[in-house]
């Protein structure tokens, strides 16, 4: 189909690098902003890296009452990078030359784990964590499967740790008197899952340069 043909066009594959170079870049923008208050101290001025989580970011208002004036910047950078990651999804398992079925629901769950994203800022915060949750293990179970195809195992071996990661996560936000660790842990799982992307996406510009696997 001629759309498919398009979009297996090997400059489009950087579409997601460069959504998440910028949200990369406006996320500390979006901090030099934020007024201020923490879990740790609701009165403190400023975003703390050790104690301010992504989501206060994206909040009407901060922790402390002010008007948040990070929010239209955090917001822009939410956009940029859920389109990416939706690109990514819509990409990758073309190039990966996954199984139909697989493919199909890869892009799917893909694309709709990253439109519930722009629903993170609204009072069901939780509610779309826990539906984008399940939406990108599955894309995520899609990406293993294509790595798995293409053989590119250092890509594997980093995938699982960002699982490890997330689980990591969970302990701390369902354990008792760990709260406290969650947002630092929070940050290097959300950089080193954005790493992994990019890693995978840079991989996958060059075999399309190359020509290896048409």
């Amino acid at each position: 189909m001629p759309f498919f043909n398009y979009i297996r066009k090997q400059y489009l594959l950087l579409v997601p690098l460069a959504g998440i170079v910028v949200f990369i870049i406006l996320y500390p923008v979006a901090t030099s902003l934020y007024p201020g208050g923490s879990q740790a101290d609701k009165n403190a001025v400023g975003f703390s890296w050790l104690n301010n989580y992504w989501c206060n970011l994206l909040n009407v208002y901060a922790m402390n009452g002010d008007l948040n004036k990070a929010r239209p910047v955090a917001l822009t950078a939410m956009a940029f990078l859920c389109i990416a990651l939706a690109v990514f999804w819509l990409l990758f398992p073309l190039h990966a030359g996954l199984g139909r079925k697989t493919k199909l629901i890869t892009q799917v769950c893909g694309i709709m784990a990253m439109g519930t994203g722009f629903f993170l800022f609204t009072d069901l915060h939780d509610q779309v964590i826990n539906a984008a949750t399940l939406c990108g293990l599955a894309s995520i179970a899609g990406t293993f499967a294509g790595l798995h195809r293409l053989r590119w195992r250092k890509l594997i071996g980093f995938g699982l740790f960002n699982l490890f990661l997330v689980v990591v996560n969970n302990i701390l936000y369902y354990g008792d008197g760990l709260l406290l660790y969650l947002p630092v842990v929070q940050k290097i799982t959300f950089l080193s899952f954005l790493l992994w992307i990019s890693f995978i996406d840079v991989q996958l510009y060059k075999r399309a340069e190359t020509g290896v696997g048409r």
